[in-house]
This record gives C-alpha cells, sequence and structure tokens, in this order.
C-alpha cells in the first residue's frame, strides 16, 4: 500500500468515526450530542498528535546510523 497523506488521513478519520459510532451504539449513559461535540474532536486531536509524533520519530530512526 502506497501511504499518502489522503491515505492516511482517510484512516484517521474512518477510526475516529469507527470509535465515535461504537460508543454511540454502546450502552453507556452518555448522551450522543456528548460523544459528537466532545469525544470525537478530541479524538481526531489525539490521533493526529499521535501520528504527527510517530512520522517524526520515523523519520528519525530511518535518517539515524547506528
Amino acid at each position: 500500500m502506497n501511504w499518502n497523506l489522503q491515505v492516511t488521513v482517510g484512516l484517521l478519520v474512518g477510526l475516529v468515526v469507527l470509535g465515535a459510532v461504537g460508543l454511540i451504539a454502546a450502552p453507556i449513559p452518555m448522551a450522543t450530542t456528548t460523544i459528537l461535540m466532545m469525544v470525537a474532536p478530541s479524538m481526531l486531536v489525539f490521533g493526529a498528535v499521535a501520528l504527527l509524533i510517530g512520522v517524526k520519530h520515523g523519520e528519525w530512526r530511518a535518517g539515524s546510523t547506528r
């Protein structure tokens, strides 16, 4: 698979959507509006930060000589 920006963003958004749908479908006492307005955006921000850190670490690993 060729990893480019479109594939990466698509997978990140897909994972966030899957997580949000799972939370909405779960029998938990949390309103759907709370999940969509607070939880899903925070999952997206956390995923983007983790992706950025992972990419930078991968660049460092690929560029370091051991």
